[in-house]
């Protein structure tokens, strides 16, 4: 909701009698947009064009809805050089495109959450990005493409969580979240680190309940 804020100065006339001056301040404004979920995929599985293809995925669909700021895919990969998606998406605060603080920091997106859920994880044109069936959330569709442990770190050894790197649409596994908190009907599910999908082929991902979406932060 935005508000005014009200300063009141003291003046003095030619009596030194002191009165009030009420200056209105222009209306606050809410927070610019800092994430979002992707409204579409790549429609490629998990072949995302590695991290760059990613990223510039999240920047066209942010420079579609009116953002200008600067965008990264909340995105890990493996092996030699190794990036953590907690350690590429900026500082924060990010807020979703209604204007609502997600999260304020690296921190407290992974260990204070709580509006990682179906109503706040917007995507960027501002929807809800779980479909609706009669009304209700609809969790049949809620896998977002991270590659990620719950802390926002790499996983390690050789078994395969980001489709090589975000580049295959065959073999391999990716590693999801769940935007929804939702595992069928049991809540609680984690935002970026629930199970694994049996492929990287686009049909892998929608068999487990996924459409190759991922998730996008300002990192400006």
């Amino acid at each position: 909701m935005k508000k005014k804020t009200l300063l009141a100065i003291a003046t003095a006339g030619v009596f030194a009698v002191p009165t009030l001056t009420i200056v209105a301040q222009q209306d606050d404004e809410p927070p610019e947009m800092g994430f979002f979920v992707t409204s579409v995929g790549l429609g490629d599985g998990g072949n995302l064009g590695g991290l760059a293809g990613a990223d510039a995925h999240c920047n066209a669909l942010a420079a579609a809805a009116g953002s200008s700021r600067t965008w990264a895919a909340y995105l890990s990969t493996q092996g030699p050089g190794a990036v953590n998606a907690r350690d590429r998406i900026g500082d924060g605060p990010w807020a979703n495109a209604n204007g609502l603080i997600m999260a304020t920091s690296v921190e407290s997106l992974h260990y204070d959450n709580s509006n990682f859920n179906w109503t706040y994880s917007l995507d960027e044109n501002g929807n809800q990005w779980a479909s609706r069936i009669d009304g209700d959330p609809d969790f049949t569709v809620h896998d977002v493409l991270t590659g990620t442990q719950i802390d926002g770190t790499a996983f390690s050894g050789d078994q395969d969580r980001t489709c090589n790197n975000w580049t295959s649409n065959d073999e391999g596994s990716a590693h999801v979240g769940h935007a929804d908190r939702y595992s069928f009907t049991t809540p609680g599910s984690p935002w970026n680190s629930s199970h694994g999908t049996p492929g990287c082929t686009q049909a892998d991902l929608v068999q487990v309940g996924g459409a190759g979406m991922f998730y996008c932060f300002a990192t400006d």
